[in-house]
């Protein structure tokens, strides 16, 4: 074994930084290679999320990346590698980066992502999957993939639903570069900041407001969104939906939520 090949072996493609405010980040960590990502990539993000997603002190995930650009999107090599394997192999990795987004968009603590430089191809689909996106005016935005005869398959559901099918009908097929204010009038962005420098000042400000809230409802509202997210009022929806403000209500946060209200003093859950 080279040298060369150890050192990419021992290098953390992914990494997980915690904090005592319950703040877990995630970050890409291939910046040589404008943080691309791999079948190695996808199985580390994967299992952190999964981890983060079960750890009862992380309350907010981050997710960012090192370098000049958040990613820009599938490694060349890797994708080269897949073209020359069989369909039912191709079948099987696909399915690994579909599960990377599930896992990113279910994923029962608020998430943030924050972008700098390029977004291209499936990091459009990584950004879609959170529930909040910040990004430096200079960023820029491509569902690249019909460029070299793909198309954006398994980040289809989660960009879709993010930008709306009108807009997915114009960029899946002309792979059009669009900015920041475009991502953030399509609705994949929610705030835009003037530079790279001011994403961690945007993002602690999303943290401060999301730490005071409770943990348990919030992920019952990340929940109850999905429940009702593109579905026909119906009478099962409507019941669906009483009986998940009862849950609430009678839960220990809930209780305490509404205590610390009527008592005019901090529920349990803010920690100075």
């Amino acid at each position: 074994m080279t040298t060369e090949n150890q050192s990419q072996e021992l290098k953390q493609l992914v990494l997980l930084e915690k904090s005592s405010n319950g703040v877990a980040q995630l970050i890409i960590n291939r910046p040589e290679v404008h943080n691309a990502f791999d079948d190695d990539v996808i199985e580390q993000l994967i299992a952190n999320l999964e981890a983060t997603n079960e750890d009862p002190e992380v309350r907010v995930l981050v997710l960012r990346s090192r370098g000049k650009n958040f990613s820009a999107g599938a490694d060349l090599a890797w994708m080269k590698r897949m073209a020359q394997n069989s369909h039912e192999e191709n079948m099987v990795d696909a399915g690994r980066l579909a599960r990377l987004m599930e896992v990113l968009n279910s994923h029962s603590k608020p998430t943030i992502a924050l972008v700098q430089g390029a977004a291209y191809g499936g990091a459009v689909g990584l950004a879609a999957c959170c529930d909040i996106v910040i990004a430096a005016e200079s960023s820029g935005f491509c569902l690249s993939e019909v460029k070299i005869g793909l198309i954006p398959a398994v980040i289809s559901p989660y960009v879709v639903r993010a930008i709306g099918e009108r807009q997915s009908r114009r960029y899946f097929v002309t792979a059009e570069l669009f900015n920041a204010r475009t991502a953030q009038e399509f609705g994949l962005v929610h705030e835009v900041v003037d530079s790279v420098e001011q994403l961690d000042e945007a993002c602690d400000r999303f943290i401060a407001t999301l730490r005071k809230n409770s943990p348990q409802a919030m992920k019952a509202a990340k929940d109850l969104i999905y429940a009702v997210s593109q579905k026909e009022i119906t009478a099962d929806v409507i019941d669906d939906t009483a009986r998940r403000i009862a849950d609430i209500r009678v839960s220990d946060e809930g209780q305490e939520g509404l205590g610390s209200f009527l008592q005019k003093r901090k529920p349990n859950w803010i920690q100075e």
